[in-house]
Parts: structure tokens; sequence; C-alpha cells
């Protein structure tokens, strides 16, 4: 995302500036085969950016994290300076701030429209309508609806879940257990944390692994083969923590072909800026996206570098309503 702070000095800062504590750096594990995405990706991209790294066999990653078995063929790229930050303290922590600079919050005021011209932008919620030299629009799952860009968005309906140990819930601190992102054998590929003394359980997931929804059609129910399919994952590779299910939610995960994020200045608007991080991915990079966005809303450019993130990349045109 180009150079500058890097996401934990950004977070060490909102930190310091709120009194919240956000950040929690337990080093991460990317396990699987040797030639597996999730290992190999992983590798290039510490090179690519001089990162420090070491590569553990399958014996290497259970003596060392004890609570996890992975196959006798697996290895791992394990990076000290990884870890997780605390999605609600931190969008908490930045609203705070956020309010502190004098921005104005509301909630619970979906927006119906918005329209742009070469004097200005308007937004109609369901509330009231607003005006404003420049418009910055990150809806979440509701690109599709709310874009105005012809970009095959794919909206993914997503399980979370929060399992107690069966025993050694001590081993699954922040001290003793990484994040992880794993992918077996069959190329399925499912994530996790360490216990969170923010949140009960210890929590996780598979990875892009949901039905296709939108806003109004996902289902909220999370049913018994859904929970068994994640209890068959924890029996073969962490087999302490396939103890009673505390709680799942559902969630929803967007994305588009090439897997990256839509970032830039509208291609038919230049006084508004689109931004898609698409999801749990994009909220690793919310302070950069902030500043990137907020850099394009100003100055109409940034330092960082976009191309790989323009909303026009599709070669597809704008898909303009006839009010636009």
């Amino acid at each position: 995302m180009g150079d500058g702070a890097t996401s934990g000095e950004r977070a060490a800062g909102i930190e310091q500036e709120t009194n919240q504590k956000i950040l929690f750096l337990t080093g991460g594990l990317m396990i699987g085969p040797p030639k597996s995405t999730t290992v190999s990706g992983s590798r290039r991209s510490a090179q690519k950016h001089g990162l420090d790294y070491e590569i553990l066999d399958a014996q290497q990653i259970h003596a060392r994290f004890p609570l996890l078995h992975p196959d006798p063929s697996a290895i791992a790229l394990f990076e000290a300076k990884a870890g997780f930050v605390r999605p609600e303290a931190a969008i908490r922590a930045h609203l705070q701030r956020a309010a502190q600079l004098g921005a104005a919050l509301h909630f619970e005021e979906p927006v119906l429209s918005w329209c742009a011209t070469d004097q200005g932008v308007q937004v109609t919620t369901a509330k009231t309508t607003y005006e404003a030299a420049r418009l910055v629009i990150a809806p979440g799952a509701w690109a599709t609806q709310l874009l105005k860009l012809d970009i095959p968005f794919v909206v993914e309906r997503q399980v979370l879940y929060w399992f107690e140990p069966l025993r050694h819930r001590e081993l699954f601190d922040c001290a003793h257990l990484p994040i992880y992102i794993w992918e077996t054998g069959d190329g399925v590929q499912f994530y996790g944390f360490p216990a969170d003394a923010g949140s009960e359980g210890v929590k996780i997931a598979f990875f892009r692994a949901g039905e296709v929804c939108t806003p109004e059609t996902i289902d909220r129910t999370v049913y018994p083969h859904e929970v068994e399919t994640m209890r068959r994952y924890l029996v073969q590779h962490i087999p302490d923590l396939n103890g009673q299910l505390l709680s799942t939610a559902t969630c929803m995960y967007t994305n588009v072909p090439d897997e990256h994020f839509v970032i830039g200045l509208h291609p038919a608007y230049p006084n508004v800026t689109v931004a898609s991080p698409c999801s749990g991915h994009g909220f690793k990079f919310a302070s950069v996206v902030g500043e990137i966005l907020a850099d394009l809303a100003i100055n109409g450019h940034t330092h960082h570098p976009l191309d790989l993130f323009k909303p026009d990349r599709f070669g597809q045109n704008t898909n303009l309503p006839a009010n636009s």
C-alpha cells in the first residue's frame, strides 16, 4: 500500500490518542502444504516487502505450538510481528477520535441515493438530504447498489464460531497462540485467533467458503451441519478447541474477481471517492485506507500507489442512472 507509517504504528497512535488497547502482536502462522497458496504466497510477500520470517516444518510447528496438529507434510511461515486488532474497539476508537476532531457522526440513517454534478454532491438518506462539495462512499456489502459502478461485486455469507476449549485453556491466550491461516490438504482454508479478553471463547472461521447472498437475502441462521463441518477440522487439527460452541455470527464478505480492493476517484465524478476494501480483509488496512480516502477527497491524489485498486480496471462502463 505504499510507504509511510505502518499499520502497527497507526494502531499504536490511535491507542495513545484514545487510551484504548486495540493492537495485539501475537505472531502469525501461515500453514499448509509447501506449494499451497497460503504458504508460498506469504513467502513471496514477505520477501518482497523485506519482512522477517521463519519456515517451520510440521514437527517444529507442533513443538512450538502444541495445540496445533498439522499434517506431516505441512510447513508454516511464522512472522513474529503479526497480530490482530480488536475490531469493535478499533472502530470505537476511530469514531471517538473523529468526533474529537470535529466530525459529525450519524447512525441508523440508511443512504437511499446520491448524485453528483460539477457543482457538488447530494446524498439522500431516510431522514434528510445533505449537500457537500465532495463525497466519500464506502458502502460495504451494498457496493453494487450504491457505487454506480459496473463492477462484478460478489457478496458471500460467512459464519464465525466461538468455541470453549476442552482443555489447556491457558494455552489459547495471546502469550501462547499466534493468529493463523491454515490451508489443509483438500484446499480448504480456515483461520483463527488466540483467546481475547474482550470476548468469550476462541474465534475460528472458514476463509471464503460461504454462499453468495445480498444484504437483503442473507440467511442469519447457523445450521447444525455447518457447525459439524467446522468440528471435523477441529478434531483433526486443533482437537483441544473442539469443546462447547458458545456463539456464532454471520457476516457478509464482499469480493471482486481479482480479490483486490476497489479504491479511487469515481471514473465519472472526480468529486466522488469510492472505496470497497472488501470486508474483514480490508479492515486490516483501515488506517491506511482512511488516509488514502482523505488524500483523494481533499487533494484529488495520494502518494500511495493505487493502480492495483482502480475502480475502472475491469474495463467496464460506469453504471449511471438517468438522474445522476
